[in-house]
C-alpha cells in the first residue's frame, strides 16, 4: 500500500520541477507558441475570407456568364429571325422576277403570234387576190373574145367611172 500514498520529497521535487519547467515555457516558449497560433488563426480567417470572395466572384462570374449566355441566345434568335426574312424577301423577289419574266414571255409571244396572223392573213390576201385575177382574166378572156363586145364593154367601164 505504500505505493499508493506519495511520499512527500517526491512529491515536492515533482512540484518545484514542473514550476521550473512551467516557468521556462512561459518565458522561453509562451509567446512563440501563441505567436503562431496568432498567425495560424489569422491565416484561416484570411483564407475563409478568400474563400468568400471568390464564392462571391464566382457567383457573380456565374450570373454574367449566364447573362452573356442570354444574350447571346437572343443574339442568335435575331439573326436566325433576320436570315428567315432575308430568304423570304429573296423568294418573294424571285417569284416576282418570274412572273415578270412569263409576263414579258407571253406578251412577245403574243406580239410574235399576232405579227405572223398577220403575215399569214396578209400571205391568203395576196394569194386570193392572185387567184382572183387569174380567174377574172380567164373569164374576162374568155366572155370577150371578139373586138366588139370588148369594147363594149370598156364603154360601160369608162362610163362607171366618176370623175371628181
Amino acid at each position: 500500500m505504500d505505493l499508493l500514498i506519495p511520499a512527500l520529497g517526491l512529491f515536492t521535487i515533482s512540484l518545484i520541477i514542473f514550476i521550473i519547467v512551467f516557468l521556462i515555457l512561459k518565458k522561453f516558449a509562451w509567446k512563440p507558441i501563441l505567436s503562431t497560433l496568432k498567425e495560424r488563426e489569422d491565416s484561416i480567417s484570411d483564407s475563409i475570407a478568400t474563400a468568400e470572395r471568390v464564392k462571391e466572384e464566382m457567383a457573380q462570374m456565374k450570373a454574367e456568364h449566364e447573362h452573356v449566355l442570354a444574350e447571346a441566345k437572343a443574339e442568335r434568335s435575331a439573326i436566325l429571325k433576320e436570315a428567315k426574312d432575308a430568304k423570304e424577301q429573296i423568294i418573294r423577289e424571285a417569284k416576282e422576277q418570274a412572273q415578270k419574266e412569263a409576263k414579258k414571255i407571253i406578251a412577245e409571244a403574243s406580239v410574235a403570234i399576232e405579227n405572223q396572223k398577220m403575215a399569214a392573213l396578209t400571205d391568203v390576201k395576196n394569194q386570193v387576190g392572185t387567184l382572183v385575177i387569174e380567174v377574172a382574166e380567164k373569164v374576162l378572156r374568155k366572155e370577150l373574145s371578139d373586138k366588139a363586145n370588148q369594147e363594149a364593154y370598156i364603154k360601160q367601164l369608162a362610163g362607171e367611172i366618176k370623175l371628181n
